[in-house]
């Protein structure tokens, strides 16, 4: 065995909402602890899928290039196809980013707190990881002190953004500054999973980077704002430099044709997209004014989740147990007095914002 997996722990998945349900005793869960898309899916997709599967049966391999859906993300994104490497959820992605470039001689920058998986398929490649806090008042990442934390064995620096679990927002215009003064030969990563539901900035992504510095990737997933996180559908952009070496890895056939199918009929549908942006942006903003009128700690978040800090680990769990009893999970364990909530729809936000109240007059 790698000594790299020795003291590796498998990742705990969520536990079924069905099986929540049962064990809760209760007639409803609304899971609000993996930052899916409360709204669901635009309809579009249903119809697609069901109308690929009618037609079509399983015996053969699925478009192992993806040509449909590359060329409607190409179209999409103003890239080149050739750029595109398409993965099982950007979970794939990572890993193989991770198995292309680093070595047991290497080393990664990352904010902290940030995506495990960044860091754990590091730790599978025998890398050293090099984590550097985030502003513990604001959430914000430190990109200077990421700057710094480069040396002569840094492969790559990952930035998540919006940061999870901060849902902390870096600017293009800091995020052009940053890689300005990255080395050529670092690859910078950035994540962009949660960048559609950004409004304090115009140009949220950082896409217009990519034709100004070749050492910068950047990575989006269907999984969050399109709804399809059963599907794992992510995506990579990487200079013609560098994608061949990713592509080269990558598994043969690893995207389902269904999941093809229906990653490029909720790309069409924009108008679903926008009205989750802006369902999202409401009910997150009231979540806000609901922790500011309670004094609670939290970092101002451009994604679809909020990290709260508690008083003490005690109160996080006392609070995380009374949304679990009323039906609502929240993602606790990431830190220990802190509860990051997955934004849901308006009528479920309101209802937790009323337990919490009255926690706090109690």
């Amino acid at each position: 065995m790698k000594e790299s997996i020795k003291d590796l722990k498998p990742y705990v998945p969520e536990e079924p909402v069905e099986a929540l349900k049962a064990r809760l005793g209760v007639e409803r869960v609304v899971r609000l602890s993996a930052n899916e898309n409360p709204y669901g899916t635009s309809p579009a997709v249903r119809e697609a899928v069901i109308d690929y599967v009618t037609k079509h049966d399983s015996s053969q391999y699925p478009d192992g290039n993806a040509s449909s859906l590359r060329a409607a993300l190409a179209n999409h994104l103003g890239v080149a196809e050739a750029s595109l490497v398409i993965g099982v959820g950007l979970d794939e992605v990572i890993t193989m980013l991770s198995r292309a470039f680093l070595t047991d001689k290497d080393s990664i920058v990352i904010s902290t707190p940030t995506f495990s998986e960044y860091a754990l398929n590091a730790q599978l490649e025998g890398a050293t990881i090099k984590g550097v806090p985030c502003d513990v008042v604001t959430g914000a990442t430190d990109l200077g002190g990421m700057l710094n934390a480069i040396d002569e064995t840094t492969k790559l620096v990952w930035l998540c953004n919006p940061n999870n679990p901060t849902g902390t927002y870096c600017s293009v215009v800091s995020l052009r500054d940053f890689m300005s003064k990255v080395p050529k030969d670092v690859l910078v990563l950035i994540d962009e999973a949660y960048i559609e539901f950004v409004t304090g900035a115009e140009t949220a992504s950082a896409l217009p980077l990519l034709k100004e510095f070749a050492n910068m990737g950047l990575m989006q997933t269907f999984s969050k704002v399109y709804g399809l996180a059963n599907y794992r559908v992510g995506y990579l952009v990487l200079s013609p430099e560098l994608v061949n070496y990713v592509q080269a890895i990558r598994l043969p056939y690893n995207l389902n044709s269904v999941s093809q199918v229906a990653a490029e009929a909720a790309l069409k549908d924009q108008t679903f997209i926008a009205e989750v942006v802006a369902a999202n942006a409401k009910a997150r903003q009231g979540w806000e004014t609901c922790l500011d009128e309670l004094k609670i700690h939290y970092y101002h978040s451009e994604a679809n989740f909020i990290f709260v800090e508690f008083a003490s680990p005690e109160a996080a769990k006392a609070i995380a147990d009374l949304w679990l009893k009323a039906g609502y999970q929240v993602r606790s364990g990431l830190s220990p007095k802190w509860l990051r909530i997955t934004v849901g729809q308006a009528a479920d936000c309101e209802a937790m914002q009323a337990i919490l109240r009255d926690y706090y007059k109690k």
